[in-house]
């Protein structure tokens, strides 16, 4: 009876758990994809948007792309674009039912480990509602975020079966899952060590271990508590030596990842002391989010030097927290286990090995706030245990807390919709913007407002003189209004702090061929395939440009390639058809023209070569079909002199 029970009540919780988080991320369905990432994961990223295939898994697994390794991530996202494309509704719900897997699998786990199913619960709701999980869950480019914190979850709760009878058989699935979450995310990389934790607490396995056959709460009795002999420490971190082998290999690929990226910030930058003082800045401030998520955004701009009330104020914060669960440890082990899940699963992503430019990030807390939530969950009930209304107290507390929770985030997944409330937002919570100013004025030329974008950037660089991303995009809206001189020099400056950037020297190279300065730009396209030798689009724009300048050998040869790299590229078929016809090989010519044609039908250029094209082979009645179609797509070619084989980019 007991058990059905439990059981009741264990569905009833996941039901509510579930139901909560569909209703605060049921508007993500109308969110776009957002100009921080999102671009080179899915929109622009010719790999992913290829699907599965045998070409496309060994690039997940091969690539550096983004300066992370994590090909599991990828093959999510083929996987997302094989059922939804570039709908970005089918990738924000991906998210969302990920979130929902790990809120209900924390809360089994939990309850399992522990038979205390209402403190459980609260665990996974203060997972689930709290806004700075809004990040990781309402930005497609994080699914890395969920998709790794599924298995860590599936990890422990394969733990929990290893542990009830130790062998290779049920060691054997905490290892796959675990090497499946590393390459989800790296930052699982401090699984073993949570795993120390969790046999000192709850599960009680060391010599260490003070655990309680029955909840503290009178009524809570451990239905599930799992049933363990102590084992010699020795053991225990032996048994983890095959996870922290992974946890190892793991980090050696992010490291070569993040380095070829170039995203691992120099001692010249940042020096140690300033990298230790971010370290405690950042632990307090996630712990102030916790308990105040307002301000939360996307980018926090790391000041170089903090001020020093800050960091003092920090690291009296941190100290004094460790002293006090030191003092208290042996009566209340949770909190020990909590406040070193926190400290212990942020150290990655801290700040004493420096990635990116921020200072810290609400997604660096998806996995380590679990630890605070047990210290609060199973701190607030033993606080309350002996007074007389302590259900009726701690339910509405409960309900109270986890209300406001909700409706904070609810409104901060509401500032995910788009780009321009995202970064707009940002703005208006933080100083110093640059990255907030830059993104934003990309989402503003993508809606032609170039005038809005130019002040944006300029706001960019005057906060930050260095900051590349802005010179490249101030010269890409200068060459759109057509002040393209003036465009080339943002590109000169932008390559002066980072030469090594190919997206500069495209963009370079497309304003040099605008000015005529044909050979100029055809050095710029060799540098930027010297960076990016596997982009279709730069073989296919250096083609062009050999063609203009007469090189029809060379830009055959690079045509071919851009093919070779992306056989369904309409563009690359008709400009190489182009070529051949120039040359008199009008029949392979034709079959190019044909290709351009059916992958892309309303191509008006490539229809009217067509026509030109099978005109000189005779066919007049299938070339005056063609010009016909071309007329109809563009009324431009309504007059057909048929003097020129025009191009196409």
């Amino acid at each position: 009876m007991n058990y059905n029970i439990h059981r009741h009540k264990n569905i009833l919780i996941c039901l509510c758990l579930a139901a909560l988080v569909s209703l605060v991320y049921w508007n993500v369905q109308n969110h776009d994809f957002i100009y921080f990432d999102d671009i080179s994961y899915v929109v622009k990223n010719d790999h992913v948007q290829k699907g599965f295939s045998y070409k496309g898994f060994l690039w997940a697994f091969t690539t550096y792309h983004a300066s992370n390794w994590h090909p599991l991530t990828w093959l999510s996202l083929m996987f997302d674009y094989e059922l939804f494309r570039l709908n970005p509704a089918g990738y924000h719900w991906t998210n969302v039912l990920f979130h929902i897997a790990n809120t209900l699998l924390l809360f089994l786990v939990l309850n399992r480990m522990t038979g205390a199913i209402w403190r459980s619960g609260f665990v996974a709701a203060l997972f689930a509602l709290h806004p700075l999980h809004v990040e990781s869950v309402a930005w497609v480019a994080e699914r890395k975020d969920v998709l790794s914190a599924l298995f860590w979850m599936l990890s422990m709760y394969a733990y929990i079966f290893y542990v009830e009878r130790p062998g290779v058989k049920r060691y054997l699935p905490v290892l796959v899952c675990f090497s499946l979450g590393l390459m989800a995310k790296p930052m699982l990389v401090t699984l073993p060590f949570v795993l120390l934790l969790l046999d000192y607490w709850p599960l009680g396995r060391t010599p260490l271990s003070v655990v309680s056959r029955q909840s503290s709460v009178e009524g809570e009795a451990c239905h599930y508590r799992v049933s363990l002999e102590k084992s010699a420490a020795g053991r225990l971190v032996v048994e983890k030596i095959p996870l922290i082998v992974l946890s190892i290999f793991s980090s050696i690929m992010t490291f070569f990842a993040q380095q070829s990226g170039e995203a691992i910030a120099p001692l010249r930058h940042l020096s140690v002391m300033e990298r230790i003082a971010n370290a405690f800045v950042s632990y307090s401030g996630y712990i102030l989010k916790t308990f105040w998520p307002t301000d939360l955004t996307v980018f926090y701009p790391h000041p170089g030097t903090w001020p020093v009330w800050q960091v003092s104020g920090s690291v009296l914060l941190f100290v004094g927290i460790t002293v006090f669960v030191l003092w208290r440890v042996r009566s209340y082990s949770y909190l020990g286990v909590g406040w070193l899940w926190y400290s212990g699963t942020l150290i990655p992503v801290i700040g004493l090995v420096q990635v990116g430019s921020q200072a810290m990030a609400d997604r660096y807390t998806y996995v380590p706030l679990i630890g605070l939530f047990i210290m609060i969950s199973w701190g607030f009930s033993d606080l309350i245990k002996k007074w007389r209304h302590r259900k009726a107290f701690g339910g509405l507390l409960s309900g109270a807390v986890l209300t406001i929770l909700m409706i904070l985030a609810w409104f901060q997944a509401q500032h995910w919709k788009n780009s321009i409330t995202l970064f707009e937002h940002a703005l208006r919570v933080t100083e110093g913007n640059y990255l907030a100013h830059n993104n934003l004025g990309m989402a503003l030329k993508e809606q032609d407002k170039l005038d809005e974008a130019m002040a944006h950037f300029h706001s960019a660089i005057q906060i930050k003189p260095n900051y590349e991303p802005a010179y490249n995009n101030l010269g890409f809206v200068l060459t759109l209004q057509g002040k393209t001189e003036e465009g080339i020099l943002f590109y000169l400056k932008a390559l002066e702090i980072k030469p090594g950037n190919a997206d500069v020297r495209f963009n370079l190279g497309e304003a040099l061929v605008r000015m005529g300065r044909v050979e100029e730009a055809i050095v710029e396209y060799r540098e930027a395939l010297k960076l990016k030798p596997e982009s279709p689009v730069i073989h296919n724009n250096l083609a062009v440009a050999l063609t203009r300048a007469g090189n029809y050998y060379d830009a055959v040869k690079e045509y071919r390639e851009a093919l070779r790299l992306q056989p369904d590229h309409a563009g690359a078929h008709n400009n190489l058809a182009m070529v051949l016809a120039h040359q008199g090989y009008l029949e392979e010519a034709i079959g190019h023209f044909r290709e351009a044609v059916k992958l892309q039908p309303p191509y008006a250029n490539a229809h009217y070569n067509l026509g030109v094209a099978l005109e000189g082979i005779g066919l007049t009645d299938e070339a005056l079909v063609h010009y016909q179609k071309a007329a109809r797509i563009n009324p431009a070619y309504g007059d057909t002199d048929h003097n020129l084989l025009k191009g196409s980019r």
